[in-house]
């Protein structure tokens, strides 16, 4: 099979528009003399033309390559006329349900509607259908027959093969066979979708695309694919074997990768659906041409009246300069999508977009961030990876970090610098995310040093997630103690500069593998570290992880071996309310869990008690309030008196954001849509 790339330097310029934005209606289509487009991109997002955004991304390539894009951003799919509204397209539709899943998007984990959506103008909820993907493509059936329909994007991605779904509680078919397209692209979608469009472009029938990396496509179950493959289960074994689906599932996660990847398939009645292997991940120089095409960094001005599409707000000023990720927690759908090698943009082309960013009017100074799915990480985990592709039955940094593992932050901190050292730059945060084992595993504390005194906006996000190191294991997270070494380091570093920094950790409940007795013991790490999370992020079983067939098979697809899920609601109300013991309103909760679990040791009025007695109206006077992180503890995370004490009893403890002396240096905007990020954090 071809690994050729396709990604070469465009025919024309952009669109000559009035607004510079790819047209979103057929009077921005006629004024550029267009009698059809190539492509009607469908999306249920709002149109932004950001490099953050897929969309704007693959129209910015296609058009680089001389196809005609228009744009069909959150059309009205109770009917068929609205995607008619550009005519046919000369070579067809392509169709995203979004930058997250439609519905992720729509409902919370306890399966209650959201109030607020990102990507919309205004942010209103309704612009898109749940299941978006194959509610667009059935729309687009009605329209117009046969014309070829290619999906792409997240929601199409993780759903590519039959996947359990949280909302329906049942194992779904392929999202190619329900949503009656012709092709499903998975992955990094540059190359691919340059690839099938030459295709296209050549006369060559959409049912005929068989060979493309990074493709699933539907054929006759008697037309086995060439070459060496893998899978072959039936859909109607797999929906009622969850035993069977978590070893499904093991396969097709093991097959992820461009170099030792073989074709996957599963059968469908009559049909076969393939899986060829990933396509090669776009090398340096592909990367720095695809930033620097002519992105208009803004949402499409036929919102401004709706007051923006509020999803643009967190990464307006922030920079991605790598893909890919080796971290491989289970809980993250990454390593299914973008795959596990790692690929970074060069210096230069960093700089020359901040230099952009510098111009805008309304830029401030603030670079919020220059990350990624990891910001961190810059090379492959290892050499070995770019002959032999990743380990299939390891991790690259959980447990423990390989040995082959190359921990290197000196170009990272080269880019920092240089783009530091622009005019116009006040500072540069770092707010995506770092991987802290990662972090400890450099010999050179250049960057962890650096790090703290320059890129940390008052509070430092982390992903620590839990304290039991089975359930960490189960995560694909380091242990606790790796933690607990990068928390001291950081606050010793933070002290010795004289500032007042925090770490936010992000926490989860009700984990796979995480019993109530885990729950206890985490609260426990909580009160002694004296850190209370005003949020805490329940688990969300999501398409294309490991985690979710751990919660739905109770197997751990990696390993085959069973483990204990807490899928009952009340338990996840118990583990829950563990974690944020310290409010009033969880104290029944956590008595019940405490009781449950033998732990009535910590009821009572002493400095390690998590909650009092449910007949406390006699307690003494001058009593330890057990709902409080400590005696004399503010609010804000620093006791009364000598700050500097306090930190090795108290270090991170953040209620209600960051103090006031870490909040003025804190750029605007970045605690607005913090809500957004940890909606959309995968680490």
């Amino acid at each position: 099979m071809s690994q050729s790339r396709c990604f070469r330097k465009g025919r024309n310029k952009s669109v000559n528009t009035a607004s510079g934005f790819l047209p979103i209606t057929r009077e921005e289509m006629d004024a550029l003399g267009w009698d059809k487009p190539d492509f009607v991109y469908v999306s249920g997002d709002a149109y932004v033309d950001h490099p953050s955004f897929g969309v704007a991304i693959i129209s910015r390539v296609l058009e680089n390559a001389g196809y005609r894009v228009a744009i069909l951003a959150q059309p009205d799919y109770r009917s068929a006329d609205p995607f008619k509204i550009f005519g046919r397209p000369r070579l067809g539709f392509l169709v995203t349900g979004g930058n997250i899943d439609s519905m992720v998007a729509h409902y919370t984990v306890s399966k209650k509607k959201r109030t607020f959506d990102y990507y919309t103008p205004g942010g209103v909820m309704g612009k898109r259908p749940d299941r978006a993907t194959i509610v667009y493509c059935n729309r687009i059936r009605e329209a117009y027959g046969d014309v070829p329909i290619i999906l792409g994007g997240l929601e199409a991605s993780l759903r590519r093969f039959a996947h359990y779904d949280y909302w329906d509680n049942r194992v779904r078919r392929s999202v190619l066979v329900d949503s009656r397209a012709d092709l499903l692209t998975y992955g990094m979608g540059e190359n691919i979708l340059l690839r099938v469009a030459e295709l296209l472009d050549r006369g060559v029938p959409v049912k005929k695309i068989h060979d493309v990396r990074g493709t699933v496509y539907l054929t006759d179950a008697e037309d086995v694919p060439k070459g060496e493959w893998v899978g072959g289960y039936s859909y109607d074994d797999l929906k009622n074997d969850p035993l069977l689906y978590a070893k499904a599932f093991g396969v097709q996660y093991r097959e992820q990768d461009s170099i030792r990847g073989r074709i996957v398939t599963e059968v469908y009645d009559r049909k076969l659906l393939v899986q060829n292997p990933p396509m090669p991940p776009l090398e340096r120089e592909e990367l720095d041409r695809v930033y620097a095409l002519p992105y208009m960094r803004d949402y499409h001005p036929s919102y401004r009246e709706a007051g923006g599409v509020p999803g643009l707000e967190e990464v307006k000023f922030s920079i991605t300069h790598n893909r890919g990720c080796f971290g491989g927690c289970n809980f993250c759908a990454l390593a299914f999508h973008q795959g596990r090698t790692v690929r970074s943009r060069s210096i230069e082309s960093v700089v020359e977009e901040v230099k952009k960013i510098i111009v805008m009017p309304d830029f401030k100074g603030y670079i919020h961030d220059i990350g990624g799915p990891t910001a961190n990480f810059r090379y492959p985990a290892c050499r070995q990876q770019l002959k032999n592709g990743v380990c299939p039955g390891r991790k690259c940094l959980a447990p423990k970090p390989c040995p082959n593992l190359i921990a290197d932050h000196s170009e990272y901190v080269e880019l920092l610098r240089r783009v530091e050292a622009l005019p116009g730059v006040k500072k540069v945060f770092i707010r995506s995310g770092i991987r802290f084992d990662y972090l400890l595993a450099d010999p050179d504390e250049t960057f962890f040093r650096k790090l703290v005194r320059d890129h940390v906006s008052g509070q430092l996000k982390v992903a620590p997630e839990h304290c039991c190191n089975s359930v960490l294991s189960l995560m694909g997270k380091p242990d606790i103690q790796t933690y607990n070494r990068f928390r001291r380091r950081f606050f010793e570093l933070t002290e010795s500069i004289g500032k007042e920094q925090y770490l936010v950790p992000y926490l989860m409940s009700s984990h796979p593998g995480s019993t109530l007795r885990d729950a206890v013991e985490l609260a426990v790490y909580l009160k002694q570290t004296g850190y209370a999370p005003e949020q805490v992020q329940d688990f969300y079983p999501t398409p294309g992880t490991a985690s979710t067939v751990m919660y739905y098979a109770g197997i751990n697809p990696l390993t085959g071996k069973k483990i204990y899920c807490p899928t009952d609601y009340h338990e996840k109300q118990l583990q829950r309310a563990l974690l944020q013991f310290n409010r009033p309103d969880n104290a029944p909760l956590v008595r019940e869990a405490l009781h449950r679990c033998h732990r009535e040791d910590l009821i009572g009025y002493g400095k390690d008690c998590l909650v009092r007695p449910a007949d406390a109206r006699n307690a003494p006077k001058g009593v330890h309030d057990a709902r409080r992180g400590g005696t004399g503890s503010r609010r804000d995370g620093a006791p009364k008196g000598n700050a500097g004490a306090s930190r090795e009893k108290y270090p991170d403890r953040v209620v209600k954001g960051a103090p006031k002396g870490a909040q003025k240096s804190m750029p605007k905007g970045t605690q607005k849509g913090a809500k957004a990020t940890q909606k959309k954090r995968g680490r």
